[in-house]
C-alpha cells in the first residue's frame, strides 16, 4: 500500500469542468462557523453541508444562478451567484424568528424524543430487509467501475519546485475537486466491467469480470489489489460501514440514534418521487461517524439519494476525507436499485487544510436489472479467472460498448500521457526510488532480477554478532510461473557464511498445482513458535533483535531442506504434502544445549539432531481474496479466518534419521469486528507429539525476550521457559480503535487507540521426553499444574505510528528468574 500512494505522487495526468462553482464559509452574526449547515444549488438537489469548521465547496456541470443555504435555527438564504465560480464567500446566517408550533428543533444536540426524523428512521429500519435486490429470488445487472488517483493541492510552490524540472508539462491541464475545491493531478485510471449474478434464495453471489483496464501500468495487479482492498463493497442499510479496517456507524443504523443529531429539513420530489430530506451530524468528536444528509421515500422508506463525509475528528490516520455519494433508481415505481456510488478519498500525511496528498476515487455505476432467472448452484461454484490476459487486453469496440458511463476528455487523456511520461528518465527514476522504498527490492530488468530485500541487510544476536545479508529472486512480471530466489550471510562474530536458497513452480493454474524446494544453513531462534520452521529463506524478528531483555542466547544452528507439492482444490482450500530433512544443533553449547541421551554415542551423548519429517497439511481459508495468477500471489485483504491441521509422521533411519514419532496440530485464527466496538484477534491452537523425542523436536511455549510486541507470543516467558509435547493456547487481543478514550475530554484529541490482551496456555510432558533431554543444561517445565496466563493494556496511535503494551504475568511468578512485567511496543503506518 505505501509503495502505490508513494508511486501515485510522481506519476500524472488532467482532469474536469463544472459549469457552477461555489466555496467558502458560513458563519452566524457573531462571526462563529455553523457547522452542518446545508448548502444547494436553488432549485436541485445538489448540495453538500459544511464541515466542522463551517467550510463548503460545491460544483455541478450544470448553470445555476442561486445558491440556498439553511439550518435549523437559522433563517434560510437565498444568495444570487454572479459569476460561475463564486470562491471565497463568506455567508452570514441570522437566526430564526420563527418558532415551531409542535416540534422545538435546537442547534447542537438535537432531542430523541418527538423528533419527526427519527420516526423516518425507524419506518426505514423496518423497511430495509424488503428493499433493493431483496424483493427477487434472482438477479443480475451489469458493472461498470473506474479508479483513479491524483496528486491534489496543486500550487505554483509545487509547479515550480526542482521535483518537476523537466516535467512541466503535466501541468498542462488543472482542475479543482467537485467536493473539496482543491486542484488535483490525475495520476492512474482503471476501468472494469463485469457481470454480477445473485439468488437470494440459495444465498450465492459471483461476479464474472469481462474487462479491466489500466493507464499505464498494464496488468498491474499490485494497484488493481491495493484499489480492491481499498474499496471493498459495503451496504448503507447495515450497522456499520468498514473503510480502512474501521468499522465507521451507519446513519441508517439501529444504533444511529445514540449516535447521531437527526434533523428533518425538507420534503421535495426527485424524480417524481416525494421524499423528506434529512440532516444528521455526530453527536460527539473523535467517534468513527460520518456528517452529511440523504433523501428517503416517503412509502416505501428506501433510500434515493445519500450523501456521507466522515468528520474532520473521526479516528483515522493518513485520511483526511472520506466522501460518499449513493443514488438509486425506481424499478416498477417502488423497487429503488442502486445507481450510481461514488467514493472519494484524500490521504494525506496530517488533516491541516493546506497538506497536499493524494485523491482516491472510486465511480460505480450499475445497470440492466433483470430479475428471477434461475440458475443452478453449480453455476456460482464455478469461478472465472478475473487475471485471464484477455481480460486485459479488451479493445476500443468492447469499453464503447461496456461503460456505463463516459470518460471525460480529462479521463481520456490519462491513457496518452503515462505512455509519455514512461518515456521520460527522470520520471523513470523518481517511479524506480518509490519501486526500492515500496518493495524492499532493486529491480534489474536486463537480468530479469531483483536485488534485495534492502531492509534485511543487518542484523545482530548473540551467536553471530554483527551479521550482514543480501539476497536476489528471479523477477519477469508478477505473474511469474515460476520464481527461484536466494540469500547469503555472513556473522563477524562466528566468522561463518550462512545461505538459503528456494524454488518453485506453477504446474497448473486451475488447480494451483505447485512443486517447491529448498535449503537452509543458517542460525535460527526456534523458541519463538509452536510449528517447526519449514522456511527456508526468512528469520524470525528474535534472531536479530540488537535490543533483548536477558541473554538471547539460546539459538540453533539449523540446516534444513525442503520439497513440498500444493494444490487447491476448491477455493481457499489448500492440501500441501511435504519432506524436510533437518539437522539442529546449539549455536552456543555453553549456554544453551540440545544434548540428548543416544545409546549408539560412544559417550551415550549426541548434541545433534538429524530429522526427516514427512508432513499433510490442510489449510482453509474462508474469505480470502488474492489477487495474480502466478506461483506467488498477494492477498488483498485481512478480514479472514484461518484453519490449518498438521499431520507430521517422523521417520528413523532414513538419511540417518534419529526418530519416530507423529505429531498432530491444529489452529483456527479469526479476526472479528464487533461493530463500533472495534477488532477482535483470537487464536486457538492445541497439539500432541505421539513418541520419544528429545528437546530440538519438543512444542516450545513462544516466549519473547524482544522489546517487540509479537502477536501469539507470551512476553513475560524467556525463549524455552515452558517446553511441551501436549498443548493448548488461546491468544485473544482486541483494539478499540479510541472509543474509550474518545469519551476522556482530556485525550479525546491525541486520537489514541486501546489495546487490551488476554492470552493462556495450558501444557505437558511426558516423564519419558522429560529423561531423553536430561542431559541438557536448561531445566524443562510443562505448565501443567495450572493455565499459564498473562493479561495486557496497550496504546496505540501514540504520534500515529507508535504502540506500548504493558503485560503482566498471572502467575508461575516462582519460577527461576521469572518477569513478572515487561513493556514491549511496535510501530508501523496504519489507518
Amino acid at each position: 500500500m505505501k509503495q502505490f500512494l508513494f508511486s501515485l505522487i510522481f506519476l500524472v495526468s488532467l482532469l474536469a469542468s463544472a459549469q457552477s462553482k461555489v466555496g467558502g464559509i458560513v458563519v452566524d452574526d457573531s462571526g462563529s462557523p455553523v457547522a452542518f449547515a446545508n448548502v444547494l444549488f436553488k432549485n436541485s438537489t445538489e448540495g453538500t453541508i459544511t464541515n466542522d469548521n463551517g467550510r463548503f465547496y460545491l460544483e455541478s456541470e450544470s448553470t445555476y444562478d442561486s445558491l440556498v443555504v439553511s439550518f435549523i435555527g437559522y433563517e434560510t438564504l437565498e444568495m444570487a451567484l454572479k459569476a460561475k465560480v463564486n470562491y471565497n464567500m463568506r455567508i452570514v446566517l441570522s437566526e430564526g424568528q420563527e418558532q415551531l408550533d409542535e416540534v422545538v428543533v435546537y442547534v447542537g444536540k438535537q432531542s430523541k424524543k418527538n423528533n419527526p426524523a427519527i420516526d423516518i428512521l425507524k419506518k426505514i429500519w423496518a423497511k430495509k430487509r424488503v428493499n433493493g435486490l431483496r424483493k427477487f429470488k434472482q438477479y443480475q445487472y451489469d458493472k461498470y467501475e473506474k479508479i483513479e488517483f491524483d496528486l491534489n493541492t496543486i500550487d505554483s510552490a509545487l509547479m515550480n519546485s526542482k521535483l518537476f524540472k523537466g516535467l512541466e508539462f503535466v501541468f498542462a491541464d488543472l482542475d479543482t475537486s467537485r467536493i473539496t475545491g482543491k486542484t488535483y493531478l490525475p495520476l492512474f485510471l482503471n476501468e472494469s466491467a463485469s457481470k454480477v449474478y445473485g439468488d437470494n434464495a440459495l444465498k450465492e453471489e459471483k461476479e464474472e469480470v469481462l474487462g479491466n483496464k489500466n493507464s499505464g501500468f498494464s496488468n498491474n495487479q499490485a494497484i488493481i489489489g491495493f484499489v480492491e482492498d481499498l474499496y471493498s463493497d459495503y451496504d448503507i442499510y447495515e450497522n456499520y460501514l468498514k473503510f480502512f479496517d474501521k468499522s465507521f456507524t451507519s446513519p441508517l443504523s439501529r444504533t444511529g440514534i445514540d449516535t447521531y443529531n437527526y434533523v428533518l429539513s425538507d420534503s421535495a420530489f426527485v424524480d417524481n418521487k416525494w421524499c423528506y430530506n434529512i440532516i444528521y451530524y455526530p453527536r460527539r468528536k473523535n467517534e468513527l461517524t460520518f456528517k452529511g444528509d440523504f433523501w428517503v421515500n416517503d412509502t416505501t422508506f428506501a433510500i434515493k439519494k445519500i450523501n456521507l463525509a466522515v468528520t474532520k475528528s473521526a479516528n483515522i490516520n493518513w485520511v483526511k476525507d472520506i466522501y460518499i455519494e449513493q443514488e438509486f433508481e425506481v424499478v416498477s415505481d417502488s423497487v429503488f436499485l442502486l445507481k450510481r456510488d461514488y467514493m472519494l478519498s484524500d490521504f494525506s500525511f496530517n488533516k491541516k487544510e493546506q497538506s497536499r496528498g493524494v485523491y482516491g476515487k472510486r465511480t460505480t455505476v450499475f445497470d440492466n436489472y433483470t430479475f428471477d432467472i434461475p440458475k443452478p448452484r453449480n453455476f456460482y461454484k464455478t469461478v472465472s479467472d478475473p487475471f485471464d490476459p484477455v481480460v486485459f487486453g479488451r479493445d476500443s469496440t468492447f469499453w464503447a460498448n461496456k461503460r456505463l458511463e463516459s470518460l471525460n476528455k480529462d479521463e481520456q487523456g490519462i491513457y496518452k500521457l503515462l505512455d509519455t511520461l514512461k518515456t521520460v528518465p527522470k520520471f523513470k527514476t523518481y517511479y524506480n526510488i518509490v519501486s526500492i522504498l515500496g518493495s524492499g527490492y532493486i529491480e534489474i530488468d536486463k537480468w530479469n532480477i531483483d536485488i534485495g530485500d534492502i531492509y534485511s541487510v543487518f542484523g545482530y544476536n548473540d551467536a553471530e554478532g554483527v551479521r550482514i545479508r543480501g539476497g536476489a529472486r528471479t523477477y519477469f512480471g508478477q505473474n511469474d510461473l515460476w520464481r527461484l530466489q536466494g540469500f547469503t550471510a555472513y556473522g563477524f562474530d562466528d566468522r561463518k557464511f550462512k545461505y538459503g536458497i528456494s524454488a518453485k513452480f506453477l504446474l497448473d493454474r486451475k488447480s494451483r498445482l505447485i512443486i517447491s524446494g529448498g535449503n537452509r544453513r543458517d542460525i535460527e531462534q526456534l523458541g519463538l513458535t509452536l510449528n517447526p520452521t519449514t522456511d527456508v529463506l526468512g528469520r524470525s524478528i528474535a534472531s536479530s533483535a540488537v535490543l533483548t531483555v536477558g541473554a538471547n542466547d539460546r539459538l540453533t544452528n539449523i540446516n534444513l531442506s525442503t520439497f513440498n507439492v500444493e494444490m487447491e482444490p476448491l477455493t481457499n482450500f489448500r492440501v500441501r504434502v511435504g519432506s524436510s530433512f533437518r539437522t539442529l544443533s546449539s549455536a552456543l553449547p555453553e549456554a544453551f544445549s540440545l544434548d540428548y541421551i543416544d545409546p549408539t554415542s560412544p559417550t551415550g551423548i549426541s548434541s545433534e539432531i538429524k530429522q526427516f519429517d514427512i508432513t499433510t497439511s490442510l489449510i482453509y481459508t474462508p474469505g480470502k481474496r488474492t489477487i495474480g495468477y502466478g506461483v506467488e500471489r498477494r492477498n488483498i485483504n485481512d478480514n479472514y479466518s484461518t484453519l490449518l491441521l498438521n499431520y507430521t509422521k517422523g521417520i528413523s533411519g532414513f538419511l540417518e534419521s534419529d526418530f519416530d514419532y507423529e505429531k498432530v496440530q491444529f489452529s483456527y485464527t479469526q479476526p472479528w469486528q464487533i461493530g463500533g466496538f472495534g477488532r477482535l484477534f483470537s487464536t486457538i491452537e492445541v497439539g500432541k507429539t505421539f513418541g520419544e523425542v528429545p528437546l530440538g523436536l519438543l512444542n516450545v511455549i513462544p516466549g519473547n525476550q524482544t522489546l517487540f510486541s509479537i502477536y501469539n507470543t507470551f512476553p513475560n516467558l524467556d525463549f524455552y521457559e515452558f517446553v511441551t509435547d501436549t498443548y493448548a493456547s488461546l491468544h485473544l487481543e482486541h483494539n478499540f480503535n479510541g472509543r474509550l478514550f474518545s469519551r476522556i475530554p482530556l485525550l479525546r484529541k491525541l486520537n489514541l487507540r486501546e489495546i487490551v490482551g488476554l492470552r493462556g496456555v495450558w501444557g505437558d510432558l511426558s516423564e519419558e521426553n522429560i529423561q531423553l533431554s536430561s542431559p541438557t543444561n536448561i531445566p524443562l517445565i510443562a505448565p501443567n499444574d495450572q493455565i499459564y496466563w498473562e493479561y495486557s493494556f496497550g496504546i496505540g496511535n501514540i504520534f500515529k505510528i507508535f504502540r506500548i503494551d504493558f503485560n503482566f504475568r498471572g502467575n508461575y511468578l516462582d519460577n527461576p528468574e521469572a518477569r513478572p512485567f515487561s513493556v514491549t511496543g511496535t510501530f508501523g503506518f496504519n489507518f
